[in-house]
């Protein structure tokens, strides 16, 4: 037969194969990017300044892949992600004026989250953990992004939920030494060669479901040629479709068993979340504490300053006394010791003033060793005032408000979900394994068949008793050895068959085959699998433990915070009235000493009494400030308190963020393209 069909068919086989394959999984699992929807602001006070800064997680959510329709190469294309940038913020540059960086407390918030690099690696987990969803929905066990324990698998079988296209092209051409010709069928008495010559095209579709279904569809078709005349169609076409499906009925049953890495994914995501969240909520903290040490520290100065100036002057006016004979001079050097004195703790004040603005600097910025902020003095605007009344909740309430908004809490209840998921999986891995198959193929053959016609051939010779040929004598008078006739056949032509013909007997179902099989798999003693079960259960009941630990930590945090909170304001009551008194004394020991009835001693006493209590004073401000927001720390209202909000892919059209956020530009993810 002639070539030309089969080789149409091939190449068109061939050309579908390439199209459908990329093509295939992306109807099976690509979605359409969810649109955005407005982001669900979190509760706050309506008078709390301004709009939330948004810290945004991504412009697209990983876990749904690229889109593979109509861009059917998407699927097999990596993602390019830009490296981050490790230079400050342009933000930075425009707060400082004439060699000073004027900052309020909520811009150090702000830069600290645009430029803090613990930030910066925290971002990547939540991101991280979209690819294992995507990943899991592929049918394969997801890599973590968070720490965590390994979750038992079990001997559950595993399902690939990604479709596969599966092609083989073989071309064969083969030449064989006969030595038996009757069994090669060639016909010949020497030496010769069979040669065969063998081309096939394969396709083969496969796929897992939920349900514990695997599915696979094949399509095949094979030609062979041969010089072998024995062969009934040469060339000859074969072609073949078969279905087959695989059903587990115990171990493996069922959509939750065979969904467990996308829960645990997408369980691991939501940790990723709680994850970043107290990352942000640990960077505000540290950026606060840090900016307030730094309002002490300047003030501290401001109060050592003072009182080397009184120090000074005090110094002066008894010089100028022993001077003129009106004061022994004891007490210059009484009151020059003091100036000593006030000077080391000015410098000791100065350098802490140094330390703190040194902190404070590497906290808000990614380069502290930028030429632009190296040498900058930080300047805080902010000052360290008496918080105004704030009520404290009963502590059952307070604890209950805790529970509910605390990151920490929150991971260890996804934790929680994720073990309950593992031990439900286990418990369905202790049954014996029985897996139901079914097959179906149809064949069909075809190809180039010689025609046989019908023909009187002379016959075999006639023997005698004594063995020789039997001979007739014809009306001529001749005589001949009698060859009686007998009926044979020979070829007249070439009936011609290929492609066409042999799919016609695959779809009319010709030369059909059926099969079903049970496979049963019964372990005897079972002992991985209940060994798994039993982690399962020691994992969950652990995690439980872990919670109610956790639960009692938080009781602790928030008593212990509101105890401090009412202390501090109660110790700065007290602090301000032992300025106002320590000042009031100055001022009664300066009247008397001028007037003769005191002395340069108790002046100087009384100088130095007034300057610890203002530090003092100063002191309890500040630790009542810090002792407020650890207060709203303990109850998970950090990010309401300071306007931040953490917006992902999901939370459509998210708020425009004060400030750019690490890898984000106007809410834009650095390097992530908008294809994907």
């Amino acid at each position: 037969m002639s070539r030309r069909p089969f080789r149409c068919l091939a190449v068109l086989t061939l050309g579908a194969s390439l199209i459908t394959a990329p093509v295939a999984p992306g109807f099976a699992q690509a979605q359409e990017p969810a649109k955005p929807q407005p982001a669900t602001p979190q509760s706050r006070d309506s008078s709390a300044g301004p709009p939330p800064a948004s810290l945004h997680l991504s412009s697209h959510e990983f876990a749904r892949g690229p889109r593979t329709f109509p861009f059917i190469f998407n699927a097999y294309r990596p993602v390019n992600i830009e490296r981050m940038s490790f230079t400050n913020g342009p933000r930075i540059e425009q707060l400082i004026h004439n060699g000073k960086l004027e900052l309020s407390l909520q811009d150090a918030i702000e830069l600290g989250l645009e430029n803090n690099l613990d930030i910066t690696v925290q971002r990547y987990n939540p991101w991280i953990a979209d690819t294992d969803i995507l990943r899991a929905k592929g049918g394969s066990v997801g890599r973590g992004s968070v720490p965590s324990s390994t979750f038992a698998e079990g001997s559950v079988p595993v399902q690939n939920f990604d479709p596969a296209i599966i092609s083989n092209f073989l071309i064969d051409d083969r030449k064989i030494p006969v030595n038996n010709p009757f069994t090669a069928g060639t016909g010949v008495a020497s030496l010769s060669a069979l040669t065969i010559h063998t081309s096939q095209f394969n396709t083969q579709y496969q796929q897992g479901f939920v349900t514990g279904t695997g599915l696979g569809v094949g399509f095949n078709n094979t030609r062979n040629s041969t010089t072998s005349p024995a062969a009934i169609f040469n060339p000859s076409v074969q072609s073949s479709l078969s279905l087959s499906f695989s059903q587990q009925l115990l171990n493996g049953f069922g959509p939750f068993v065979n969904t467990r890495f996308i829960r645990i994914a997408k369980i691991n995501r939501k940790i990723a979340d709680f994850t970043f969240s107290q990352q942000a909520i640990t960077t505000i903290n540290q950026v606060e504490n840090d900016y307030w040490e730094l309002v002490f520290a300047r003030e501290n100065v401001k109060v050592r300053q003072e009182a080397v100036a009184v120090a000074e002057k005090l110094y002066s006016d008894n010089k100028r006394q022993v001077e003129i004979g009106t004061m022994a001079p004891i007490d210059v050097v009484r009151a020059e010791a003091e100036v000593a004195t006030g000077r080391q703790n000015l410098i000791v004040a100065q350098t802490v003033q140094l330390q703190q603005q040194t902190l404070l600097l590497s906290a808000i910025t990614k380069n502290p060793l930028d030429p632009a902020v190296a040498n900058v003095e930080i300047v805080p605007t902010d000052a360290a005032v008496q918080p105004p009344q704030m009520d404290i909740a009963p502590l059952p309430d307070a604890v209950r408000e805790a529970l509910d908004r605390r990151p920490d809490v929150q991971i260890q209840l996804q934790d929680l979900k994720a073990r309950d998921i593992n031990l439900r999986v286990t418990k369905n891995a202790l049954l014996p394994t029985a897996t139901l198959f079914g097959t179906y193929n149809s064949q069909g053959l075809a190809g180039n068949a010689r025609i046989f016609a019908p023909t009187v051939i002379p016959g075999a010779a006639i023997l005698d008793q004594n063995g020789q040929p039997v001979t007739v004598v014809t009306p001529t008078g001749t005589t001949r050895i009698f060859l009686p006739p007998t009926a044979g056949s020979r070829v007249s032509g070439v009936a011609t068959g290929g492609i066409s013909d042999a799919l016609s007997n695959v779809f009319h179902n010709r030369f059909p085959d059926y099969s079903v099989q049970l496979s049963l798999n019964v372990p005897l003693r079972n002992r991985v699998a209940q060994a798994d079960s039993a982690r399962a259960l020691l994992e969950e009941r652990q995690s439980e433990a872990r919670l109610h630990q956790l639960q009692n930590s938080v009781v602790i945090d928030v008593r212990n915070t509101q105890i401090a909170l009412e202390q501090d304001r109660a110790r700065v009551d007290a602090a301000i009235k032992a300025r106002i008194l320590q000042e009031q004394t100055l001022d009664a020991e300066q009247k008397k000493y001028h007037l003769g009835a005191s002395t340069p001693f108790f002046v100087i006493q009384a100088q130095r009494d007034l300057s610890n209590a203002r530090s003092a004073e100063l002191r309890a401000l500040v630790d009542l400030v810090k002792a407020k927001l650890d207060y709203e720390r303990a109850l998970g209202r950090t990010l309401d308190i300071n306007h931040v909000s953490i917006a992902s892919a999901e939370s459509p059209n998210p708020p425009a963020p004060e400030t750019l956020i690490p890898g984000t530009i106007d809410g834009q993810v650095i390097g992530t393209p908008q294809s994907y």
